[in-house]
C-alpha cells in the first residue's frame, strides 16, 4: 500500500511529550519522535488485540517465541547477523538497557566512557547510576563530519574504565561508523578488558550508501564482551510502547545482565509485544517508503540551509532523522536553542545537553511532513533575518 507521510492526525492533547510540552504557538521539532502514523499492520494488530478486551499478564517463555523469531529473521536479512533466541533479553527501552549495563560495573572499575557530543541519557548514564563519568570528544572535520579522536579515546581509558557506551548510528551527529572504526574501538576495549554497550536504536534508519554493522557481529571475541541494544521504536515510530531488546551472546554476561534487573524490571507490556511482532513481520514496505521520504526531507533541509542560511552548517546525516546544526558562525546572541525558542517560536534541542562539544549547536528533528519542515526552516530564517536588523 502507499503510505501518506505528508499529513498526520492532530497530536496536541494526546499525551504527546513532543507536542504538549510547549505552548501552542511553538512548533515542536525536538524529541526523536516522528510525526508519521505507524505501519498499518501494526495498527491492525493492536486493534485486534484491544478488541479482544482482556489484558492479563503476558506469558514470559513461549509467549516471546514468535517475537524472537521475527527479530532474528530481521537481523539476518537487514544486518547479516545470526543471533540465537536465548541471546535476546527484552527490556522496556534502550535507556533502561544501558543503565542496566552500568549497574554491572564493580567498585574497582566503575568508569563509564562515552564520546561527546552524545545522546543526553548516554552522557549522563554514569552520573545517574552513581558510577565514574569518563568522556572523550569526537573530532569535527572541516566539512562538519565527525571522526573518533583515537589518541584521546585511548588515553581516556584507564584502570578504572569498566564500560564503553557506543552510539551507532550516532545521535546527534548522524555518523554510521565504518568497519575499520568499529574494529579499532573494539580492539582498544578488548586490550583493556572494557565491556562495550552499543546503542544501535537507529540502525534501520540508514541512507543509501551507508550500511549499519553491529559491532558485536565483527567476531566472537568482541561479541563475548558486548551488549547490543536495539528496538523497533525508532524504526517504526513506536517509542511510546517502550519495547527494546539487548543482544548478549555470552551466557555469563547475559546472566549478570538479567540479574542486574531483578526486582526492577519485569515484563515488557503486552501491546508492545504485539506491535513489535507485526512491525518486524510486516513493516518492511512502510519502512522503505519512510526512508525514501526522509531522504527527501534530508535533501530539502540541506539545500535550504546552503541556499538560504549558509551561516548555519550541517554535515549530511548518514542515518537517523536528526540534523545536527552548527550555529556558531550565525551571530546569534546567547544560546541558539533559547534564541530560536523565543524569536522563531520553534522548539529544538539545545546542543549543550549533549555534553562537551555541543555548545553552539541545535538538533532538529526532520521526521515530519515536508510542509512542517518547511515551516520550521522559514521560522529559523525569519529569526536570523530579524537578528541582523
Amino acid at each position: 500500500m502507499n503510505y501518506d507521510f505528508d499529513t498526520h492526525p492532530p497530536r496536541r492533547g494526546t499525551f504527546s511529550e513532543k507536542w504538549d510540552l510547549y505552548a501552542e504557538d511553538i512548533l515542536p521539532m525536538w524529541v526523536a519522535d516522528m510525526d508519521f502514523v505507524s505501519p498499518e499492520p501494526v495498527i491492525r494488530a493492536l486493534r485486534q488485540r484491544v478488541e479482544h478486551g482482556i489484558f492479563g499478564y503476558p506469558e514470559e517463555t513461549k509467549g516471546w517465541k514468535p517475537v524472537q523469531e521475527a527479530i532474528i529473521e530481521w537481523l539476518a536479512r537487514y544486518h547479516n547477523w545470526n543471533v540465537q533466541p536465548e541471546e535476546l533479553v527484552f527490556v522496556p527501552g534502550v535507556i533502561v538497557g544501558f543503565h542496566l549495563a552500568c549497574h554491572l560495573l564493580s567498585d574497582e572499575r566503575p568508569g563509564v566512557l562515552v564520546q561527546t557530543p552524545v545522546y543526553p541519557p548516554i552522557w549522563k548514564a554514569a552520573q545517574t547510576t552513581g558510577k565514574l563519568s569518563q568522556e572523550t570528544q569526537l573530532l569535527q572535520s572541516p566539512d562538519g563530519t565527525y571522526v573518533v579522536d583515537w589518541d584521546a579515546f585511548a588515553a581516556a581509558m584507564n584502570e578504572q574504565t569498566g564500560l564503553f557506551i557506543l552510539c551507532n548510528p550516532h545521535n546527534p551527529v548522524g555518523r554510521v561508523y565504518r568497519r575499520e572504526e568499529l574494529e579499532r574501538m573494539a580492539q582498544l576495549c578488548l586490550e583493556r578488558e572494557v565491556l562495550i554497550c552499543s546503542d544501535e536504536i537507529h540502525c534501520d534508519l540508514t541512507y543509501p550508501g551507508y550500511d549499519h554493522l553491529p559491532i558485536a557481529s565483527l567476531d566472537a571475541e568482541i561479541a563475548r564482551r558486548t551488549i547490543t541494544l536495539m528496538s523497533p521504536s525508532k524504526t517504526f515510530n513506536l517509542p511510546g510502547l517502550q519495547l527494546s531488546f539487548a543482544i548478549i551472546q555470552d551466557a555469563e554476561l547475559r546472566r549478570r545482565y538479567r540479574q542486574a534487573g531483578k526486582g526492577l524490571i519485569s515484563w515488557v507490556n503486552l501491546l508492545a509485544r504485539v506491535a513489535a511482532l507485526a512491525a518486524y513481520r510486516e513493516g518492511q514496505e512502510w519502512l522503505e517508503q519512510l526512508l525514501a521520504y526522509l531522504q527527501g526531507n534530508r535533501a530539502y533541509l540541506d539545500v535550504f540551509l546552503k541556499s538560504e542560511m549558509p551561516e548555519l552548517r550541517m554535515a549530511l546525516p548518514e542515518a537517523t532523522y536528526l540534523a545536527w546544526i552548527d550555529c556558531r558562525e550565525a551571530g546569534i546572541p546567547g544560546n541558539p536553542y533559547e534564541f530560536f525558542l523565543e524569536k522563531a517560536r520553534l522548539a529544538l534541542v539545545d546542543g549543550a545537553a549533549f555534553g562537551r562539544g555541543g555548545e553552539g549547536f541545535v538538533r532538529l528533528n526532520f521526521g515530519c511532513p515536508r510542509a512542517t519542515l518547511a515551516e520550521g526552516l522559514d521560522r529559523i530564517k525569519q529569526a536570523l533575518n530579524s537578528n541582523r536588523v
